[in-house]
Protein backbone atom coordinates (compact mmCIF):
# COMPACT_ATOMS: atom_id res chain seq x y z
CA UNK A 1 0.00 0.00 0.00
CA UNK A 2 1.43 3.30 -0.99
CA UNK A 3 0.59 6.64 0.14
CA UNK A 4 -2.29 7.53 -1.88
CA UNK A 5 -3.97 3.75 -1.41
CA UNK A 6 -3.32 4.97 2.35
CA UNK A 7 -4.96 8.53 2.29
CA UNK A 8 -8.29 6.40 0.05
CA UNK A 9 -8.45 4.27 3.33
CA UNK A 10 -8.13 6.61 5.68
CA UNK A 11 -11.19 8.63 3.87
CA UNK A 12 -13.34 5.94 3.87
CA UNK A 13 -12.77 4.59 7.43
CA UNK A 14 -13.15 8.02 9.13
CA UNK A 15 -15.89 9.55 6.67
CA UNK A 16 -13.79 12.46 5.35
CA UNK A 17 -12.64 13.87 2.10
CA UNK A 18 -9.23 12.51 0.50
CA UNK A 19 -8.09 15.97 0.98
CA UNK A 20 -9.01 16.02 4.59
CA UNK A 21 -7.34 12.76 5.29
CA UNK A 22 -4.00 13.80 3.45
CA UNK A 23 -3.53 16.77 5.57
CA UNK A 24 -4.36 14.47 8.60
CA UNK A 25 -1.95 11.69 7.49
CA UNK A 26 1.23 14.51 6.51
CA UNK A 27 0.49 16.45 9.21
CA UNK A 28 0.52 13.30 11.68
CA UNK A 29 4.18 12.00 9.64
CA UNK A 30 6.10 15.69 10.29
CA UNK A 31 4.62 15.83 14.19
CA UNK A 32 6.44 12.46 14.45
CA UNK A 33 9.51 13.46 12.46
CA UNK A 34 10.38 16.55 14.22
CA UNK A 35 9.64 14.91 17.57
CA UNK A 36 11.72 11.71 16.78
CA UNK A 37 14.69 13.99 15.45
CA UNK A 38 14.59 15.91 18.56
CA UNK A 39 15.18 12.53 20.71
CA UNK A 40 11.68 12.37 21.49
CA UNK A 41 10.10 9.13 21.82
CA UNK A 42 5.74 9.23 20.08
CA UNK A 43 4.29 5.93 21.27
CA UNK A 44 0.86 5.26 19.89
CA UNK A 45 -0.58 2.95 22.40
CA UNK A 46 -1.54 -0.60 20.85
CA UNK A 47 0.46 0.47 17.75
CA UNK A 48 3.73 1.05 18.72
CA UNK A 49 7.14 3.38 19.43
CA UNK A 50 8.80 5.76 17.09
CA UNK A 51 12.04 6.75 18.70
CA UNK A 52 15.74 7.48 17.95
CA UNK A 53 18.25 4.88 19.03
CA UNK A 54 22.34 5.51 19.22
CA UNK A 55 24.05 3.04 17.20
CA UNK A 56 27.74 2.41 18.91
CA UNK A 57 31.21 2.69 16.70
CA UNK A 58 31.87 -0.54 14.91
CA UNK A 59 33.89 -1.99 12.70
CA UNK A 60 32.92 -4.03 9.20
CA UNK A 61 34.21 -4.85 6.06
CA UNK A 62 34.38 -3.45 2.79
CA UNK A 63 32.50 -5.89 0.59
CA UNK A 64 34.54 -5.57 -2.62
CA UNK A 65 38.43 -5.92 -0.86
CA UNK A 66 37.13 -7.67 2.28
CA UNK A 67 39.69 -5.29 4.38
CA UNK A 68 38.19 -3.84 7.34
CA UNK A 69 36.96 -0.33 8.47
CA UNK A 70 35.70 1.76 10.86
CA UNK A 71 31.54 2.56 11.06
CA UNK A 72 31.40 5.51 13.17
CA UNK A 73 28.62 5.59 15.55
CA UNK A 74 25.57 7.45 14.28
CA UNK A 75 22.00 7.86 15.47
CA UNK A 76 19.00 5.89 13.54
CA UNK A 77 15.44 6.19 13.77
CA UNK A 78 13.55 2.79 15.20
CA UNK A 79 10.08 1.35 15.45
CA UNK A 80 9.22 -1.11 18.24
CA UNK A 81 5.36 -2.61 17.41
CA UNK A 82 2.94 -2.77 20.48
CA UNK A 83 1.66 -6.00 21.56
CA UNK A 84 -1.74 -5.27 19.74
CA UNK A 85 0.04 -4.74 16.43
CA UNK A 86 2.11 -7.62 16.57
CA UNK A 87 -0.84 -9.50 17.91
CA UNK A 88 -2.77 -9.00 14.72
CA UNK A 89 0.06 -9.57 12.40
CA UNK A 90 0.97 -12.98 13.90
CA UNK A 91 -3.15 -13.88 14.05
CA UNK A 92 -3.12 -12.88 10.26
CA UNK A 93 -0.79 -16.12 9.29
CA UNK A 94 -2.72 -18.98 11.47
Amino acid sequence: MNKGELVDKIAENANVTKKEADAILTAMLEVILETVAKGEKVTLVGFGTFEARDRQAREGRNPSTGEPIKIPATRVPAFSAGKQFKDRVVNLNE
